[in-house]
């Protein structure tokens, strides 16, 4: 099937929820994809930050290769040796307190699933969140995203949110006073707001101003976390750990998985029921977290990704306003709209991603790409930005 076929089915038979790239991709391999024709990609989008380890990695290959041989699948009403073998890979690598773990499939069932829990634990209902802050699309995590565009349609059903302005402890601390705060949730990249850090600072007073209150603190890293920002969880170079953390994305380098890391007191309270999750923790999903993991520390690839920030930073640094982001989470701030830049990468096979802000692209490339990928990657973007209208230099 070529690709002209595979998107006029495509198009006729899927709802139109997504603004598709004109290509139908059929194979993968490192940081390259290949779309029925045979033309090679390189990949700085990963699928939208999941590809970690770059495309059919064969660690995880093989480890879920071997697994379906074994058992596809059973629920969670039984124990299973590889969700062991994964939960305890993840508690190893997990920041000090938070070594339990509840294993689901999207980033918006993990984040759904830690304000959950916080609601439980603490008895309160209200949530604090980030303005410009991304958590999701089902109900309870569209809630905390700030994007109205998105919640604007269901605003009748969402559970209350109070959001506040990055950076303004004042802010923060004035909604925290009251007593119906359960839980301050954020990113700490705020990654499709065109990839805005976190001030160390801020996260470290909102740590504090929730000891105060009883009120509990969760990270969303979803995006940031697995190693891609160069450290496990972004808690190490924010100096503040969070009561619980939301993994998903790279955490399967492709197959669908997520875990909710949760605090030893919170995790202590937690009953029979209170959250439950079918295929989460499912047998599959688990070996391709084991592989994930292991190769991640083995290969020592959380340095990796440090090393490939600042090859692209030098790389690109002259002819872009701003290097934003942490490892392999980067953004890229142009002195021009970014869309049509991104279509000349397209167009010189190179993939990468946009963001809400209209001048910035993000870059979400595997651990493993090679010094030439990354000098592949600045050619491209010299020459696209030399086919779009502005002058290419920022400086």
């Amino acid at each position: 099937m070529d690709s002209a076929e595979t998107i006029a089915i495509e198009q006729q038979l899927e709802i139109p929820t997504y603004d598709k790239m004109p290509m139908a991709l059929v194979r993968g391999e490192g940081p390259y994809v290949w779309d029925a024709e045979g033309t090679r990609y390189l990949d700085f989008y990963g699928g939208h930050c999941v590809s970690l380890l770059g495309h059919c990695h064969p660690n995880v290959v093989a480890a879920v290769q071997a697994q379906a041989e074994q058992l596809i699948f059973y629920s969670n009403v039984a124990h299973s040796p590889v969700r062991a073998r994964a939960a305890r890979r993840l508690a190893d690598l997990a920041p000090d307190g938070l070594g339990n773990v509840f294993f689901a499939n999207s980033g918006s069932e993990a984040n759904e699933t830690a304000l959950k829990l916080a609601r439980t634990y603490t008895g309160r209902s209200g949530v604090v969140a980030m303005e410009q802050g991304w958590h999701g699309r089902t109900l309870g995590s569209l809630a905390t995203t700030h994007d109205e565009t998105y919640r604007a349609p269901y605003a009748d059903v969402l559970p209350e949110t109070t959001w506040v302005p990055v950076g303004d402890l004042d802010a923060a601390e004035a909604v925290l006073s009251s007593e119906e705060i359960a839980a301050v949730l954020l990113e700490p990249i705020q990654s499709i707001a065109g990839m805005r850090a976190m001030p160390a600072d801020y996260v470290q007073g909102l740590r504090a101003l929730c000891d105060a209150t009883g009120t509990l603190l969760i990270f969303d890293e979803v995006q940031t976390g697995v190693g891609r920002t160069g450290t496990f969880s972004m808690s190490t170079p924010l100096g503040a750990t969070p009561d619980l953390i939301a993994l998903a994305k790279s955490l399967g380098a492709g197959v669908p998985v997520s875990a909710v890391l949760v605090d030893d007191a919170v995790a202590a309270a937690v009953e029979p029921g209170d959250q439950g999750s079918t295929f989460g923790g499912g047998m599959l999903a688990m070996a391709a977290v084991e592989a994930t993991l292991r190769t991640l520390v083995e290969d020592d690839l959380m340095a990796r990704a440090t090393d490939i920030h600042t090859q692209v930073a030098e790389a690109v640094g002259p002819v872009v306003e701003e290097v934003r982001g942490r490892g392999c989470l980067m953004g890229l701030k142009l002195n021009r709209p970014a869309e049509p830049v991104i279509d000349a990468l397209r167009d010189q096979n190179v993939l990468v991603g946009g963001s809400s802000d209209p001048h910035v692209m993000r870059l979400m490339p595997p651990l493993v790409v090679s010094d030439d990928d990354v000098t592949a990657f600045a050619e491209a973007l010299h020459a696209a930005l030399d086919a779009t209208s502005a002058p290419a230099r920022a400086h």
